[in-house]
């Protein structure tokens, strides 16, 4: 009887860790968990996640209403990888992406596995573009049909959908950020 219990409780541990996507791989390759950032601190994502070797830093951006707590992706690296294939974001937690200079900047959304909210935020921390419910890509979807947003700033910041409007985030809005320097290539 005790041999079944176990045979039973370690199948359900591998459907869950399947369901989960935690070591699962498909047919068609890696895993979700493989596209995502290695160095995204835990404290970001809403789930079970693994364990992080040097997560990238997380600062507080205090707005009005609000207080942020963001990853920062300030070098091609991080950026690059930014949030893709990350599954759930914790509420008022995201990361920003840093620049060196203010300017135009397009974002595509490439395994972006989540809707999300976009700020662009430029020197002063004034929020000048917001990108509202930025809908999700799979790994699937066609290059040509991902998503694309641009806005001019220094910063921007990538929050889970909706998040700007409950937290009353909006063009003029003025940001309270720490020093944040973007690393030379």
């Amino acid at each position: 009887m005790r041999s079944r219990l176990r045979l039973w409780g370690g199948l359900a541990v591998l459907l869950l860790s399947v369901a989960c996507g935690a070591g699962a791989q498909s047919a068609d390759g890696p895993t979700v968990k493989d596209c995502a950032n290695p160095q995204l601190p835990p404290e970001l994502l809403d789930g079970a996640v693994a364990a992080v070797r040097s997560p990238l830093p997380v600062v507080t951006a205090s707005a009005p209403a609000v207080t942020l707590r963001l990853a920062v992706a300030n070098d091609e690296a991080s950026r690059e990888l930014g949030l893709m294939c990350v599954t759930r974001l914790r509420p008022q937690h995201g990361m920003i992406f840093v620049f060196a200079e203010n300017r135009d900047w397009e974002f595509w959304m490439k395994n972006t596995l989540v809707p999300l909210d976009m700020l662009w935020v430029d020197d002063n921390g004034e929020i000048t573009t917001v990108a509202a419910r930025v809908p999700a890509s799979t790994r699937d979807t066609p290059d040509d049909a991902v998503a694309r947003r641009r806005g001019r700033g220094r910063y921007v910041i990538e929050l889970a959908s909706g998040e700007a409007s409950t937290d009353n985030l909006k063009v003029g809005t003025r940001l309270k950020l720490p020093p944040l320097h973007a690393q030379s290539p």
